[in-house]
């Protein structure tokens, strides 16, 4: 039945884009960048909250516009009218390659802007030709980023963190126990910056034709206004947008030009997906947290994790997962990664799941902006793992404390009692520092935590247990730099990931692939499994506190 009407679909599509070729298709189609571009789109809330939840453009629905119109022979090119992208170097990477595969098909691929920073320019230069707005200015470029600290400004109120990390490089609790960047935190930080940037560099020297150095000098020498830009080799030409229909065609007769939403329609449509198999994109993202999936109502102006957050749950993931694994109809699984991490028995609840559908399926990992700590974690079944240059991932490692809040309740003149049955019942209290005691079985909780961390990657990366133990320790890396260490298999995006899935279970390129939606019920994570006994083996570590001090701990840290 599936092949009568994939075949009843084909003819009705030949027919649509026969009808399609007798019209007229604009000679440039005409895209504006205004927001993020996420590679996939959060689960919408639930009605009725999801009603007032705006839909989310999304690189996927960029990439299958960009496709239309590389498959339509009527069409020369596209313009880029970029007003904001800013996302992360790893999302940006992702938009670089669709522009390159529009090109590689023969299209040519125009940018144009009033202004551009360092995201806007880095994209830019992977088109054809680069177009100012007359008295624009290419801004001051390069990459900074700012460390906080914020141990004085707690002890100024009564409230002291107190962290346990497995080496000096799980620097995430940095900004709340420390005054100053420690060696180990700066070593790290100048190491992903350095990559980083030489990355936007050869991206900007590859676009623009000119070496490396030819490059820095660009970079460094903004920003750059009007006309100087064009004398710096940043841009090509200065142009207002009202005269972009003559610059791309003559005076006498200027090129056609119309947005996407005008050309759709006289667009040809993309081929009919075949029936039979498919790829199942599964997303992992934000806060790794023990429970249920969650999408914030709305996009908050900053980031707050756990209450504004997006967070995936163990029982969600490890449905879903359990789901794929049963369904003949998906051929293979692609899992894409965008977390820094969060909770070490939901990371462990995930891995088990998917490590089972590895076990009967292809499944291959994409990782997006971040895949650290537990984001990483998660990546261990992949059968391969792909990743943007300039994701940010590693953090193999582990970290655990709390927050004291007892001196700031004195201030406040806030009177507390607390009667306690057994001798660990406060251990993550607030209103006490650790015991030494404490401080070391907690050590020894969090040395434990690792070694599984540590032979969950050895096993996965064919690596000895001392090899991930020299890349891990808290240290994070870039997409190549972790790929020079073993962690990562092949630089790409989301597309190259389900590509190789399609290719390793022997699928057309023209099946179907699905995003996987939560589930509406859910089913209950087996006590049996491994993740169940580590759940309950830690089950102590799970308190109030620690979900306090993870918090207030991924509050303050942008990345990991």
């Amino acid at each position: 039945m599936g092949y009568v009407v994939f075949v009843i679909r084909w003819v009705l599509r030949a027919l649509s884009n026969g009808f399609r070729r007798l019209g007229r298709a604009p000679e440039y189609v005409v895209f504006t960048l205004e927001g993020p571009l996420p590679e996939l789109a959060p689960p919408r809330p639930p009605f009725p909250r999801g009603l007032f939840v705006p839909k989310v453009r999304t690189l996927r629905d960029l990439g299958a516009e960009l496709e239309q119109v590389a498959r339509d022979p009527r069409v020369k090119g596209v313009v880029l009218r970029m007003y904001e992208v800013g996302t992360s170097t790893a999302q940006l990477q992702s938009l670089r390659d669709l522009i390159e595969d529009l090109r590689a098909a023969g299209k040519r691929a125009i940018a144009w802007s009033h202004q551009y920073d360092m995201a806007k320019y880095y994209v830019a230069t992977a088109c054809d030709e680069i177009l100012l707005q007359h008295g624009g200015w290419v801004a001051a470029l390069g990459h900074e980023r700012r460390f906080y600290f914020l141990a004085d400004a707690l002890a100024r109120v009564g409230v002291e963190a107190e962290f346990i990390p497995i080496s000096p490089y799980k620097t995430a609790a940095d900004t709340l126990t420390r005054r100053s960047m420690s060696e180990q935190a700066r070593e790290m930080a100048n190491w992903l910056l350095d990559d980083l940037h030489r990355q936007c560099l050869e991206g900007i020297a590859q676009g623009r034709a000119v070496s490396t150095e030819q490059a820095e000098a660009i970079v460094d020498g903004g920003p750059h206004v009007a006309e100087g830009a064009v004398d710096a080799g940043a841009v090509d030409g200065l142009l207002g947008e009202e005269d972009l229909p003559r610059h791309l065609g003559t005076s006498a007769k200027p090129a056609r030009l119309a947005t996407y939403a005008q050309a759709r329609r006289r667009l040809l449509r993309p081929p009919v997906p075949r029936p039979g198999r498919c790829v199942a994109v599964l997303r992992i993202a934000g806060d790794i947290v023990d429970g249920r999936s969650s999408t914030p109502p709305a996009r908050p102006p900053f980031r707050l994790p756990l209450v504004l957050s997006e967070k995936a749950g163990d029982l969600t993931v490890v449905h879903q997962a359990r789901s794929l694994a049963r369904q003949r109809r998906v051929g293979a699984v692609v899992v894409h990664v965008d977390s820094g991490g969060g909770s070490a028995t939901s990371s462990e609840a995930m891995a088990a799941a998917l490590h089972t559908v590895a076990e009967k399926k292809p499944l291959v990992v994409s990782m997006g902006g971040v895949a650290g700590s537990g984001g990483y974690y998660v990546a261990t079944p992949g059968a391969r793992i792909i990743a943007q240059p300039g994701t940010i991932t590693g953090s193999i490692g582990v970290l655990m404390g709390k927050i004291v809040t007892a001196g700031m309740l004195e201030k406040i003149l806030f009177r507390q009692e607390a009667l306690t049955r057994g001798k660990r019942a406060g251990y993550f209290s607030s209103t006490r520092p650790f015991t030494e005691e404490e401080r070391r079985t907690l050590r020894s909780a969090i040395e434990a935590i690792y070694e599984q961390f540590l032979k969950r990657v050895a096993a996965s990366r064919k690596m000895s247990r001392d090899e991930v133990d020299a890349v891990g320790g808290g240290r994070v890396w870039t997409g190549s730099q972790a790929q020079e260490r073993g962690l990562v298999d092949e630089l790409g995006g989301l597309e190259l990931a389900i590509r190789r899935a399609r290719e390793a279970a022997g699928l057309s390129r023209h099946c179907r692939t699905i995003v996987v939606k939560p589930p509406k019920r859910l089913l209950a994570p087996s006590v049996t499994s491994t993740a169940g006994i580590i759940d309950h083996a830690l089950q102590g570590l799970r308190a109030f506190g620690q979900l306090k001090a993870h918090f207030l701990m991924t509050l303050v840290s942008s990345d990991f």
